[in-house]
């Protein structure tokens, strides 16, 4: 009955507010119905690599997009919840470069409906990691808050230290593809002891964007290499080509 009460004196004090823009909201950790408009959501068929929109009806078939053909990846299956752009983009920025960690528990449900296909009883969560220097600036991993949110949301192992990355490689920003991939060789591996808590385990390993899976491809591989029976990936936003 306390607790009761303490959280609706809570509510009147601090009414909710949409995440994005302060609007009012019905719930905590939410969007408004405008900034839910301007937020796009993938729907419909993607690709099943990296989860890529695509044009045509989703009958249940898997489908490639053009950049999956053509560049081989590592991992089983993959999802994303929101393109990068509009909303979205706003979003993952100040999660990442706003100090708004927050966002995270907004995101988990959106990640959770994305994830449906990919989850299996005996699945860990993994998040990309940061090079040491980087995670002293921003003071957190955005893509550990993400994972932390979204273990909560769906009851999963959630394991944040089982990759490293000992090498700060250079933003990506303007590279090509071919250069982001060997920008990103020997930048993740397995941790030489947490990393052991992935042999034989379905991983879904996760970050906040992905463009050309790069990141994914590197640390897809260290999950393998410390034993994983498979990986799939998933990523709150995809850049696409219409964003």
């Amino acid at each position: 009955m306390e607790g009761r009460k303490m959280q609706s004196a809570l509510g009147v004090l601090y009414p909710p507010q949409c995440v994005s823009c302060a609007a009012p909201t019905e719930s905590d950790f939410a969007l408004c119905g405008a900034c839910w408009r301007d937020t796009p959501f993938i729907e419909g068929l993607v690709c099943d690599l990296c989860g890529d929109p695509l044009p045509g009806e989703d009958d249940g078939t898997p489908a490639h997009c053009d950049a999956c053909l053509a560049t081989p990846r590592p991992w089983r299956h993959g999802r994303a919840a929101l393109r990068y752009s509009a909303n979205a983009r706003r979003l993952i920025l100040a999660l990442k470069h706003g100090d708004r960690p927050e966002l995270a528990r907004a995101a988990a449900p959106w990640l959770a409906r994305a994830a449906t296909p990919l989850i299996a009883a005996d699945t860990v969560i993994v998040p990309m990691p940061i090079h040491w220097s980087r995670l002293f600036r921003r003071r957190y991993n955005q893509s550990v808050e993400l994972g932390r949110a979204l273990a909560r949301f769906l009851h999963l192992d959630h394991t944040p230290d089982a990759l490293v990355r000992p090498k700060r490689t250079r933003a990506h920003d303007g590279m090509d593809v071919e250069t982001r991939f060997a920008n990103m060789q020997g930048a993740i591996r397995p941790h030489p002891k947490r990393g052991a808590a992935l042999a034989g385990r379905s991983v879904l390993l996760l970050d906040d964007v992905m463009t050309s899976g790069a990141s994914f491809d590197a640390a897809t591989r260290a999950c393998l290499a410390a034993g994983a029976d498979h990986v799939n990936v998933l990523a709150l936003a995809r850049v696409t080509r219409d964003a």
